[in-house]
């Protein structure tokens, strides 16, 4: 059986792609992105260390957790499985997030790069049942519950009932978007600019007070210490997260009315790398009227509840999900 190959699952996020192996759990966290050589065009890097590197164009050829750039995208997953599951003859089984908004075709671009990247078969999971599973939600009985997944470009919101997706939906505001608000509210307020991890530091250390962050002046090129109180960067960050509970409270509408009161007694996790923006559980429970908390490993959710369904292959198959 060994010769056969692994049982593994693969979280294929638009910031990053996580690999779980059966028995052992996440064995790979790296950022889903590929370093392009710049006048070949040929990949020179992939994951940790394209982003260490500055040495070529980078490109994230994940969106939404489905390939926006499918030849890219189909190396870099085949890279990320050869470092987890090198062996000349030996292929995996592999299970596999899908987002709940995606067609047909979406379906099938997401089952060929797993095939061409060598997966001997491809089970398909419902994004939303994923994140829930691992966040520990219990799915055995009928009940409503809510998961808002914020990932690196958009934030995905469904309401399930057992182990079914009643409804969801989306809005393209997700971590990124979170992060480019506060950028623009210090250039607007300090004249200041802040890179993408500044502001990302901005957003997962939010306490009370000031948050220190360092921000370059676009006229000298030096950088500089600035401190913004936390009441700018809920003040920045308004837009995106008024847009996320509107979504969120537009999916309740679609539920039948004995779900959208179980919501209200259970309410909702928040998992994704967008959940680690300080203070967010409170906005949304107060904008929602309901319960809101954070999973224990916002990031990790979705890899360990894909990685639950090859730890026991009897969760896989109650679950809405498909098989090739």
């Amino acid at each position: 059986m060994r010769l056969l190959g692994r049982d593994l699952a693969m979280d294929l996020g638009a910031a990053s792609t996580r690999i779980y192996v059966r028995r052992k759990g996440i064995v790979l966290d790296e950022p889903s992105v590929v370093m392009c050589d710049v006048r070949t065009g040929k990949i020179v890097r992939y994951g940790a260390e394209a982003v260490a590197d500055s040495g070529g164009s980078t490109h994230w050829p994940v969106s939404g957790g489905l390939p926006a750039d499918a030849e890219l995208a189909r190396r870099m997953v085949r890279h990320f499985l050869r470092k987890v599951h090198w062996h000349p003859y030996a292929r995996p089984r592999l299970v596999m997030a899908l987002p709940g908004d995606s067609t047909p075709i979406d379906r099938e671009a997401l089952q060929d790069i797993a095939y061409e990247a060598d997966a001997r078969t491809v089970r398909l999971v419902p994004h939303a049942l994923a994140a829930a599973l691992g966040a520990g939600m219990s799915l055995g009985d009928r009940t409503g519950h809510m998961v808002i997944d914020i990932g690196r470009d958009a934030a995905r919101i469904a309401v399930l009932s057992g182990e079914s997706v009643v409804a969801t939906g989306s809005v393209p505001y997700g971590g990124q978007a979170v992060n480019r608000a506060i950028a623009r509210f210090v250039e607007r307020e300090h004249g200041l600019q802040l890179d993408d991890e500044a502001a990302e530091t901005a957003k997962r250390h939010a306490h009370d007070g000031l948050v220190v962050v360092r921000a370059r002046d676009p006229d000298t090129g030096r950088e500089r210490e600035l401190s913004l109180p936390v009441e700018h960067i809920f003040e920045a960050t308004r837009q995106p997260v008024e847009t996320i509970a509107r979504a969120a409270m537009e999916t309740v509408e679609r539920c039948p009315a004995e779900l959208a009161a179980d919501l209200g007694e259970r309410g909702a996790v928040l998992v994704g790398g967008g959940a680690l923006l300080r203070g967010l559980g409170r906005r949304l429970r107060d904008a929602l009227c309901m319960p809101v908390r954070r999973a224990e490993r916002p990031l990790e959710c979705v890899a360990l509840g894909l990685g639950r369904c090859v730890d026991e292959l009897g969760v896989i198959g109650r679950l809405r999900g498909g098989r090739t």
